[in-house]
């Protein structure tokens, strides 16, 4: 027989009674906790809150078939299948709700058609052969479709409206057997799915619409600028040199966050390609135009994927243990730097000409200026005497220089596939302007300007020359010029 320890059951009291003591504060922290979350979701994109009151405005007004009786009277209870579409077709963005909506009412309008055709073929039949044509009808039609879904482009845009197609034919042509007034039931439904998915697109599109293309358009512009910054900041922190400014310096070299900025690049292919696709559905709106080519997002995405996959090997080699030869590091230091700093400034100057819809005219400098870099490491390699160096300990240097070789490439084709969409898309062309450095020396202003006499010289012995404002080139007033007796001094002014 078990003996029990009666010591055990006044401590099993006394920790039930702590737990049960601590329940209120547990409650209220889990509460706590809830509210921060929420608040948190909220603000990070408060386009979810206006949407959530989206959803639910629309389904408030597609329950008026409920609550009017002469709506009730005329669609009965099929209007519980305009609640049921507001349910399933509303999405986030514009392009997702009309995406959903086109479907299931295309899918709904094809697979009812089809449905009372089919029960009209069977209708020439025997009774007793009907089930067998409808069976034989759905199973057609239900692997034919289910078939089609595997075609990656089909399933990509339309596999909604084909599971629709589904059931709605499957539903008519079986309901249909047993049910009277099939035409008349088919009418209320259909039309109260359309009235439903009209009231999705209507209010996606007039309260606070979201467009998934303004969303694609600047996420493409923000990989880009993670990308660059990544790589501005990558030269001076492998080889470990300052700029100027020493407090700003310190400031980077304790704080690295912005280095792996990279690495949500390369988990948005899903996202992009989602996006896309629902961008096709939406019109024409604000700076994007019917037929944006917003394809060519897809492929700067892929190229800019592909960027960051070789900024990822180059993250590797900052925390190899391998330190390369002084030598060997001064030897490509100047080229490396150079070539991740022109990369980035590239980068950010197509990440603003995206954001901003102009030509990424500044970015082909800084793509000629890395190249030259590349070209440069290349004869400096060639010229230096590598071979009397120890290949292990050199590696891992000469593998970030390789690397940013490659990325000097591939930031080339960014910058073209670019250009291409700036051309595509219409992007506002930016004037040319003179830069400060190329700026000529001496500029005139409206006004006379006075020369400096020297020692023995007289006014007549210099050019006056008089700038007007908006003169013509051809009006004598616009240069009063004295020929000079014997030479001319040089102005100041």
């Amino acid at each position: 027989m078990e003996v029990v320890d009666q010591s055990v059951i006044p401590q099993q009291k006394s920790g039930f009674f702590a737990r049960l003591k601590a329940l209120p504060c547990k409650v209220k922290h889990n509460i706590i906790m809830v509210g921060k979350n929420i608040k948190k979701l909220g603000k990070d994109d408060p386009r979810r809150v206006i949407h959530s009151l989206k959803v639910g405005l629309a389904l408030t007004l597609v329950s008026l078939f409920y609550y009017l009786k002469p709506l009730y009277d005329g669609f009965g209870m099929s209007g519980i299948w305009a609640v049921l579409t507001v349910v399933v077709v509303f999405e986030f963005s514009v392009g997702a709700t009309l995406g959903k909506g086109i479907n299931r009412a295309c899918a709904t309008l094809t697979a009812g058609a089809l449905g009372v055709g089919a029960l009209h073929l069977s209708s020439l039949f025997p009774k007793e052969e009907q089930p067998i044509i409808l069976g034989s009808l759905v199973f057609v039609l239900a692997a034919a479709t289910t078939f089609t879904r595997f075609f990656p482009k089909i399933k990509a845009r339309y596999d909604y409206g084909l599971i629709i197609f589904i059931l709605t034919f499957s539903m008519i042509s079986i309901s249909g057997y047993r049910v009277d007034k099939l035409l008349q039931m088919a009418h209320q439904r259909l039309s109260t799915i359309l009235i439903g998915g009209a009231t999705c697109i209507i209010v996606s599109i007039c309260v606070c619409p979201v467009w998934a293309g303004q969303d694609l358009h600047n996420l493409t512009a923000s990989n880009i600028d993670k990308l660059a910054n990544y790589l501005e900041g990558f030269g001076d922190t492998y080889f470990q040199t300052a700029p100027e400014d020493k407090d700003c310096v310190n400031d980077i070299k304790n704080d690295k966050s912005f280095l792996q900025g990279y690495k949500s690049v390369l988990n948005s292919k899903a996202n992009e390609e989602s996006l896309a696709n629902f961008a096709r559905w939406e019109p024409g709106h604000g700076r994007f135009l019917f037929r944006h080519p917003w394809k060519q997002y897809l492929k700067i995405a892929a190229l800019a994927r592909q960027c960051a996959y070789l900024i990822e090997a180059l993250n590797s080699q900052c925390s190899s243990d391998i330190q390369a030869p002084p030598d060997f590091t001064s030897l490509i230091q100047e080229s490396c730097i150079k070539m991740s700093s022109e990369t980035g400034k590239t980068l950010k100057s197509l990440a603003t000409s995206i954001k901003a819809m102009k030509h990424p005219n500044s970015a082909t400098e800084h793509v000629e200026n890395s190249k030259t870099a590349a070209k440069d490491l290349k004869s400096a390699l060639e010229a230096a005497a590598i071979e009397d160096l120890d290949l292990l300990a050199i590696i891992s240097a000469a593998t970030v220089a390789s690397t940013l070789v490659e990325i000097v490439e591939c930031v080339e084709k960014i910058s073209d596939s670019v250009h291409e969409l700036s051309q595509m898309a219409h992007f506002k062309k930016v004037e040319a302007t003179v830069s400060p450095e190329k700026a000529p020396q001496m500029l005139l202003h409206r006004g006379t300007v006075k020369p400096v006499l020297l020692d023995g010289d007289t006014d007549d012995d210099h050019v006056v020359i008089t700038v007007h404002d908006d003169i013509a080139s051809d009006s004598p007033d616009k240069q009063n010029v004295k020929t000079p007796k014997t030479r001319v001094a040089p102005a100041v002014l």
